[in-house]
């Protein structure tokens, strides 16, 4: 009888996180902490300021822009197509 009454007050004495998951308070909280920080350091990252959100966001104007930059040199190149053909007519 002596060694149940033993282990029932060692379990008795275990808090909640020994009993289940085998750790101690102190680790419990640690370990909590660190998984809530990294939680917070991957939310920063996939959706702060300095995102990659942000950075393929960019990437897609800058694909735009060099797109329009063609669109205009092209329209640019007709227009004064149009320009030194007026002149030439005008000069006649």
């Amino acid at each position: 009888m002596q060694k149940e009454e033993l282990y029932e007050e060692i379990d008795a004495q275990e808090s909640l996180t020994q009993k289940y998951l085998g750790l101690s308070l102190g680790k419990f909280f640690l370990l909590l902490f660190l998984i809530i920080m990294l939680g917070i350091y991957l939310g920063i990252i996939l959706y702060g300021t300095n995102s990659y959100e942000v950075l393929s966001g960019l990437e897609a104007y800058e694909d735009f822009l060099h797109g329009e930059v063609s669109r205009l040199k092209e329209e640019n190149a007709e227009l004064q197509r149009q320009y030194f053909e007026l002149k030439e007519i005008s000069a006649q």
